[in-house]
């Protein structure tokens, strides 16, 4: 299954591990069949590290989300460069509708133990087409929004979210 992202700084294609985090996927896929990402944006942006989005829209005002759902990061599967992970709080299991691309290797936030500490983040698919759009969002100026830091001084939006099955 492909998620086509569709941003304001080009399209994103990512395939989903439907048999390695399936109620991951099918959350995902949830979101954006009933176009939840829409007009969303990218709230987050720290370059050599990652890009966030899927709960803010540009007013920076939060989306309401349904229940949260169950990690998934034992899967085997790592957050390397070019992955799609879900966003949480330090919550392991508090997982909704947010996810980030990463935009290195970044281990340290892979399963380690199902402890609080050691659950990571569910990595659920990787992209296949687009980085250049990712690191051309990686590279917008980002300062502080309110309580939130890494916002881009520039709109990165979602235009829509797409899947192909």
């Amino acid at each position: 299954m492909i998620a086509n992202i569709k941003t304001n700084h080009g399209l994103i294609s990512v395939e989903l591990d439907t048999t390695a985090a399936p109620e991951t996927c099918a959350n995902f896929k949830q979101y954006a069949e009933e176009g939840f990402y829409d007009n969303t944006i990218f709230h987050r942006v720290i370059p050599g590290f990652m890009i966030q989005g899927g709960g803010f829209d540009a007013n920076m005002s939060q989306k309401p989300t349904r229940d949260n759902i169950r990690n998934e990061a034992n899967n085997n599967l790592q957050n390397l460069t070019g992955t799609i992970a879900m966003a949480r709080t330090p919550d392991p299991h508090s997982a909704s509708s947010q996810f980030f691309i990463n935009l290195s290797d970044n281990g340290f936030l892979d399963f380690k133990a199902e402890t609080p500490d050691g659950w990571g983040y569910c990595v659920f698919g990787k992209t296949v087409d687009g980085m250049d759009a990712v690191n051309d969002i990686a590279k917008v100026p980002t300062g502080n929004n309110g309580h939130h830091a890494d916002v881009p001084l520039t709109e990165v939006l979602i235009e829509s979210v797409t899947i192909q099955e």
